[in-house]
């Protein structure tokens, strides 16, 4: 079976955002950028799906400019196979990259679907449903265990009110939640066997994708500061600031 990961190039999660002054976007200008950190660890699930003998092969895509091949290479390094880029420079939404990732997915023929449940940039959760709608197949969302037998899988879910087992028939797209696993860190033998790995470049045209945004962007602002908390003395004044805010 033939694993293919979505892995997204963002904005590394331990730097501070910073809004442009117009208020047109974030700052993107000499900021360090990193793998998505969800996708991290779907790039690791597959992995060990691989190791565990459930897979022959593990296929990276991205979608974006030039640095998301320095992503790619990341998850190469990690023990990828091979990867595949989407050049774009244009501004993505989930629909145009669920897009982008059916074509991808459609001349691959993959077992298995898995990609990050969000981006820490957009937060939209939305690119995994949108491309299982698309593709016509299984989903399973928020995964934090995924057991692969046969043509089918299990997967437990993390819900609202605990947890939620669903078997899904492959092919089938899974999005990963933050406790199904804990990313490898590349060694360095395996940084530089992945410099030698294949990427293969494409663009949206040659994939008959239309990319155009259906969104317009406003503006964006920054969250308003909260005010500072205050001390009190005793339990009793305590009970009493708290009545007087109306939260008891």
């Amino acid at each position: 079976m033939k694993i293919v990961v979505a892995v997204k190039r963002v904005i590394d999660a331990n730097v501070k955002v910073r809004v442009k002054a117009d208020g047109t976007g974030v700052e993107m200008a000499n900021v360090k950028m990193a793998m998505n950190p969800f996708c991290e660890i779907a790039v690791e699930e597959a992995l060990r799906i691989k190791e565990a003998g459930g897979a022959d092969e593990v296929v990276i895509v991205s979608a974006g400019p030039q640095g998301a091949t320095e992503t790619i290479r990341t998850a190469l390094a990690m023990g990828a196979d091979r990867g595949v880029h989407v050049l774009t420079d244009a501004v993505l939404e989930p629909l145009a990259v669920a897009k982008l990732l059916k074509a991808v997915i459609d001349k691959e023929q993959p077992g298995l679907v898995i990609l990050g449940k969000q981006a820490i940039d957009d937060d939209c959760n939305q690119t995994g449903q949108m491309l299982a709608a698309l593709l016509g197949w299984a989903q399973a969302t928020f995964a934090s265990k995924i057991e692969i037998a046969g043509d089918s899988a299990t997967v437990t879910r993390e819900i609202d009110g605990g947890l939620e087992k669903v078997a899904v028939k492959l092919p089938a797209v899974v999005t990963t939640d933050l406790r199904l696993n804990e990313p490898r860190y590349a060694s360095l033998p395996n940084i530089m066997k992945a410099k030698k790995k294949p990427i293969e470049a494409m663009a949206p045209d040659a994939l008959g994708v239309d990319i155009a945004p259906r969104l317009t962007v406003l503006k964006v602002e920054e969250p308003p500061k909260r005010s500072a908390g205050v001390k009190v003395e005793t339990a009793a004044e305590l009970v009493a600031k708290l009545h007087d805010a109306g939260v008891i």
